[in-house]
């Protein structure tokens, strides 16, 4: 799967991008037909502790899957992203196999 990762107002270091990467990677395992994927990582100015943001955008065929999560770091927002996009692939499956 082809993934573009995009952080905006900061640099991110190679090693949250290899995280990101494998976590998405891992999506496969549910649901193979994934086109391309899209993240987005963001940080806010709100006050609090979930001030760090993951926007996940993943291509299917005749569908786009998206999840926003914050928290308070990227990989743990990540992770709450993958836990959600990993229940909505798995849905769609079973749609297309109902179908």
């Amino acid at each position: 799967m082809k993934v573009q990762i995009n952080s905006v107002h900061f640099d991110a270091d190679q090693k949250l991008l290899d995280f990101i990467q494998q976590r998405l990677n891992k999506l496969e395992t549910f649901y193979d037909r994934i086109t391309e994927g899209e993240v987005i990582l963001k940080l806010n100015n709100k006050d609090g502790i979930a001030n760090k943001t993951v926007e996940i955008k993943l291509m299917v065929p005749g569908n786009t899957l998206f999840c926003e999560e914050d928290a308070p770091t990227f990989e743990a927002a990540t992770d709450a992203c993958y836990e959600a996009m990993r229940r909505q692939l798995v849905k769609h499956k079973e749609k297309l196999v109902n179908y």
